[in-house]
């Protein structure tokens, strides 16, 4: 039977894509992936007795928004994460601000998937926001903690970004 799964996926994906080699195996086990963790999160829930919210407050919504791009970012881009990617992809350049690209190491299947993965902080998002929701839910205030110092972070990013601005803005023009 796996076999046959594995047989059918490759010729799916030699029908999506006929001229270019798409990872749909690996696209699978991401999102068998994701449903594993959408399920140990309900089933957390479950086992402690948390419910769901009626709803998200606007000051969780905030947070949760900043936190997600912040730290979907800092996996995805910083510098100093790129040993939890290096198994998956390859250094290209640096983008500056502690930032780099990296490309996908190799075109195995759920390690190519993988890689594309990391090095996309809006793919990231979806993985991140999910895990914080969670985190409101089992542990809110740990939670709210991470993303407070998270939208921290951003909000110093921003100011750091201001005060280069205001630096170059205030330094005499260059005579040519």
């Amino acid at each position: 039977m796996t076999r046959r799964f594995s047989q059918r996926l490759r010729k799916l994906s030699a029908e999506y894509a006929p001229t270019e080699r798409r990872p749909l195996g690996g696209y699978v086990a991401e999102l068998a992936g994701y449903g594993v963790l959408l399920a140990a999160l309900a089933g957390a829930a479950r086992l402690t007795g948390r419910r769901l919210p009626d709803r998200v407050g606007p000051a969780d919504l905030a947070l949760l928004t900043v936190a997600t791009h912040k730290l979907a970012r800092l996996i995805a881009k910083d510098s100093v994460t790129s040993p939890l990617r290096a198994p998956f992809t390859r250094f290209k350049e640096p983008i500056g601000h502690g930032e780099v690209m990296e490309e996908v190491r190799d075109h195995q299947v759920v390690r190519h998937a993988v890689g594309e993965l990391l090095t996309c902080p809006f793919c990231l998002g979806v993985w991140v926001c999910t895990a914080l929701a969670g985190g409101l839910v089992l542990a809110p205030r740990a939670t709210r903690m991470v993303m407070t110092g998270a939208a921290a972070v951003t909000g110093s990013d921003f100011l750091q970004f201001a005060y280069t601005a205001a630096q170059r803005a205030a330094e005499p023009p260059e005579q040519s």
